[in-house]
């Protein structure tokens, strides 16, 4: 299935800023996309369920509000998915997971799935966000954030998937906040002279990021990279 599946190298570090950028990236350009992200935690009341703000951009991105489709598990705790789930009286398994991903699949569609936190966050009692990317055997896009320490956090996210045989399409840098000093300054370049896939962009800090359309996004060939 033609897709790619975004991850972090840690919490908060822009996965939705890219994931819907991609999307509204492939629709411009007239491809067709699917968004998912299986689990969410910190979800708020909605409808008899939950729903993530992460949920909401995303559908929003793919063009429509069906939400369940995006997100079929969604809790109110943020904590792990493994955690919330098990304080929600649910339990997560990897199989289902999977197997909701792969009914969004179709011929000739992107389809973007985004995980929680980083490779090795807990998804299920026994299982990593590293086992399900395994499992779908879709290219990763690896978002780290500008900020001190992010070599470190780049790198060895890279070396989880190496060892794991996971394919990586890329990295791309994010800035969650406005550069401060010159470790952020030099770190972006760093990050390209220390790793073997290639740093696909960068993403500029805005105060508004769902606002906007991210030029630096645009400029990538997500398609392809997806094997559409």
């Amino acid at each position: 299935m033609p897709g790619l599946f975004v991850v972090g190298t840690d919490t908060g570090v822009g996965k939705t800023v890219v994931t819907t950028g991609v999307a509204r990236c492939l629709r411009r350009r007239g491809q067709a996309v699917e968004v998912c992200k299986p689990v969410a935690t910190g979800a708020e009341p909605h409808a008899g369920g939950y729903l993530a703000d992460d949920t909401r951009r995303l559908a929003d991105a793919a063009g429509h509000q069906d939400y369940h489709r995006v997100t079929p598990w969604a809790f109110p705790v943020p904590a792990a998915p493994p955690v919330a789930a098990r304080l929600a009286g649910a339990e997560l398994a990897l199989a289902d997971l999977a197997g909701h991903v792969r009914r969004l699949a179709r011929p000739r569609v992107v389809l973007l799935v985004e995980g929680v936190g980083g490779l090795l966050c807990p998804l299920t009692e026994r299982e990593t966000v590293a086992d399900l990317a395994m499992v779908l055997e879709l290219p990763l896009v690896v978002v780290a954030r500008r900020a001190l320490g992010t070599l470190n956090h780049t790198l060895l996210t890279l070396e989880v998937a190496r060892t794991r045989g996971l394919r990586v399409a890329g990295v791309v840098v994010s800035e969650t906040s406005p550069v401060r000093d010159q470790a952020e300054e030099t770190n972006v370049a760093e990050i390209a002279k220390r790793i073997t896939v290639p740093l696909l962009a960068l993403v500029p800090y805005r105060t508004r990021p769902f606002e906007t359309e991210i030029a630096s996004l645009g400029r990538v060939d997500w398609a392809g990279l997806a094997g559409a």
